[in-house]
């Protein structure tokens, strides 16, 4: 069965900025649990960039609540992977 011409297509949701931002998060954290090469750096870009859109968000106490719970947890897995790969290299004397 083919759809008619001129039917409206019912469009999924669209997710604002926001959501797309978190989901950027996340996706960077799992990068780096998988020790993802350039996932720190990924990781911080992403943060950020969440920081930046937090202050053009309708709800800019919703985003920020989120980026302060989310952000310790971030910082903790960048600096345990940046010791993790420091130590994995040889000591050069």
């Amino acid at each position: 069965m083919t759809e008619c011409k001129g039917t409206a297509r019912s469009k999924p949701p669209r997710r604002n900025h926001g959501e797309q931002l978190k989901d950027e998060v996340y996706r960077q954290m799992f990068r780096l649990e998988e020790g993802r090469p350039g996932a720190e750096l990924d990781l911080t870009i992403a943060l950020l960039r969440a920081w930046i859109a937090s202050d053009c968000e309708p709800d800019v106490s919703k985003s920020r609540e989120w980026l302060k719970k989310i952000c310790p947890v971030c910082l903790l897995m960048i600096e345990a992977r940046r010791q993790a790969s420091n130590s994995d290299q040889p000591c050069i004397q």
